[in-house]
């Protein structure tokens, strides 16, 4: 398990977005995420790792969030269908938060890859390329190039096939 500095370091920006998203305040986001933090640090054994960390920490951002609000009797005076457009939109935001962190590992991932794999993976998946261009590309043959991309895949799947 790393260390709460090294956690707080990675992921504060992370849950700092999400909970701004939410209350569309500042301060109160970034007290929310100090508070996050205080009640990381006493329940970090209650962290099972079934989930990301920056997933568990928004979630107990979430949960602080919504304790303000009712603290504060702002949630007495939303509506039922407006609480609900928040929550869904809400769940939508995260859904994007989590999509674009699990795209930057994608790629840290594919940068791990030598040079030759990197690029057939690059030129069938951003370029939308036929395994025939990347061969011609590649100056390559067609089966290399359709080889080459499924033990790239492989190797992102974890599987490290034939290294």
């Amino acid at each position: 398990m790393q260390d709460i500095e090294e956690i707080y370091k990675k992921h504060a920006k992370t849950v700092y977005k999400y909970i701004f998203c939410l209350c569309k305040d500042e301060e109160l986001s970034k007290e929310i995420v100090q508070e996050t933090f205080e009640v990381a640090i006493k329940d970090i054994n209650k962290f099972k790792g079934d989930c990301k960390i920056s997933t568990w920490l928004c979630q107990i951002a979430k949960y602080i969030w919504y304790k303000n609000l009712r603290k504060s009797k702002k949630i007495n005076n939303i509506s039922f269908s407006e609480l609900e457009n928040v929550i869904v939109s809400n769940e939508i935001i995260e859904e994007e938060l989590f999509k674009k962190q699990e795209k930057i590992d994608l790629f840290k991932k594919i940068q791990k890859l030598d040079e030759e794999t990197r690029n057939v993976i690059y030129l069938r998946i951003l370029g939308n390329l036929s395994y025939k261009e990347i061969a011609e590309i590649m100056g390559k043959t067609t089966s290399w190039a359709r080889v080459t991309f499924f033990r790239g895949k492989e190797k992102l799947k974890g599987g490290n096939i034939y290294e």
